[in-house]
């Protein structure tokens, strides 16, 4: 009981903090900031959202499109239906249940395709791996070019406490690996059987022979998301003339805070507004723009991920 308790509270408690800082907002908000708001979303130009989904769509396509080759070495020809269903189940798990899309995904690929989950989830954990190399290189070029801003926003976090713990949890981590490799112990033996197929799942990506259609595809998925990031800058005319390295910027802040919430609900939109605003946009116009491009990317993520939830058991009943 108290495990289900404890897995209720930890997808409950973003979702509700998330909502909270939506209220909060609403209120500090003066009556001038809300009709400002309200405005803005009358009169955005919203043509410049569905450019930004189309190309939401084509990252979704090269994501499915990517894991074939990590697929293919170890031995398996899955449909491209399949893996773009599971990947759009992916989104969507995400938003409900932080972190448990990767899972969801295996499932979805063991079920209808009858790859192994220990090794579909290894190549999930590989591109996920190659995926946070890309986003510690975009964090760290944004942070180097775009110092004086970024600084000015982070200026009330503790950093000296969080590299004590960062430190901690190093030498933590570093020990349990440690462990883990040199231990002779007979049930740390039979963990490394079991996830014998999870480390040739995640090795697949860099021991295949089609390494660099790989890397490139990994590199236009992320090419997408900064490109409908950038689009959408057009839809307000307050964001319209910003500049590449602002938009990055807060790219960056925004990928960060949906990787630690579900999907960014509520957080979202007032990192972005707190963001821009640094650099001179109006609060008001910030949330508004932060609204939509997270509207417009979770109504895309929902009804991709439920018609693939609908469609796979239909399509792909047979197996």
């Amino acid at each position: 009981m108290n495990k289900k308790l404890s897995k209720f509270l930890s997808i409950i408690l973003p979702l509700l903090l998330g909502v909270f800082l939506i209220i909060y907002m609403y209120r500090q908000s003066t009556p001038q900031e809300l009709a400002d708001m309200k405005n803005s979303f009358k009169t955005a130009d919203y043509f410049y959202v569905y450019i930004s989904l189309i190309i939401g769509l084509t990252g979704f396509w090269a994501r499915a499109y990517r894991w074939k080759y990590t697929l293919a070495h170890l031995g398996y020809n899955v449909p491209f239906g399949i893996k773009f269903g599971s990947v759009c189940i992916t989104y969507i798990m995400n938003m409900l249940i932080p972190r448990s899309g990767e899972v969801s995904r295996a499932v979805a690929l063991n079920k209808y395709a009858g790859v192994p989950f220990d090794k579909a989830f290894g190549t999930i954990i590989a591109e996920r791996i190659i995926d946070l190399i890309l986003l510690v290189i975009v964090v760290a070029l944004t942070a180097a070019l775009q110092f004086d801003a970024v600084e000015a926003y982070l200026a009330d976090i503790p950093f000296r406490q969080l590299f004590f713990y960062g430190t901690v949890a190093g030498i933590l981590f570093i020990g349990s690996v440690l462990f883990f490799m040199y231990s002779k112990m007979a049930w740390v033996q039979k963990i490394k059987l079991k996830i014998s197929g999870l480390t040739e799942g995640v090795l697949s990506a860099f021991k295949m022979p089609n390494k660099w259609p790989f890397f490139l595809l990994s590199l236009y998925i992320w090419f997408s998301y900064v490109l409908m990031f950038y689009v959408t800058i057009y839809a307000l005319p307050e964001t319209a003339g910003l500049s590449f390295g602002t938009v990055i910027t807060a790219f960056v802040i925004g990928s960060i805070v949906i990787t630690f919430t579900n999907g960014g609900t509520g957080f979202f939109p007032v990192a972005i507004s707190n963001i821009l605003y640094v650099y001179g946009v109006p609060k008001a116009a910030g949330f508004a723009f932060g609204c939509i491009v997270w509207g417009s990317q979770t109504g895309q993520i929902l009804f991709l991920g439920g018609l693939s939830f609908l469609l796979l058991p239909i399509v792909y009943r047979n197996k």
